[in-house]
């Protein structure tokens, strides 16, 4: 059983919600799933252990939040090379937040990405829900 963790920076709790879904897709597949908020990460060590990882932010006027960048500088020293990853983000009009993450985990990092990044305007709304399940999922395939 391998270990997935789910770090979100948040809002309006949107992209958390959306983290939720990711998690219950990675335990549906019989992975276990932790999530984060972002500020919780302190030191690359607190990313040390899992075997996957995915990230999230919100959009906020074109850019993602200000603790999501800080955690990509985080995750930069954390030997993140080879792990399998994805990336989500909630937004209202124009969406940047999770391909920067994705393009930073995939460039960057190095790591083994998912097919792109999962781009939700809610949860809740035009299949939101079983895309997040599915996403979780698709992670959890690459362990």
């Amino acid at each position: 059983m391998g270990k997935i963790l789910i770090v979100y920076a948040s809002r309006s709790n949107e992209t958390k919600g959306i983290a939720e879904l990711i998690a219950e897709g990675v335990r549906l597949s019989g992975h276990e799933a932790f999530i984060k908020r972002v500020d919780l990460i302190k030191t690359e060590e607190d990313l040390k252990g899992y075997d996957a990882y995915a990230f999230g932010s919100p959009t906020y006027h074109t850019e993602m939040i200000n603790s999501m960048k800080q955690l990509l500088f985080i995750a930069e020293r954390a030997e993140l090379e080879g792990k399998p990853g994805g990336s989500f983000g909630a937004y209202g009009w124009s969406g940047e937040a999770a391909p920067r993450i994705f393009d930073t985990m995939t460039h960057i990092y190095k790591m083994q990405m998912v097919s792109g990044p999962l781009m939700l305007k809610a949860s809740w709304v035009e299949g939101g829900i079983d895309a997040a399940m599915g996403y979780g999922k698709n992670i959890a395939s690459l362990i």
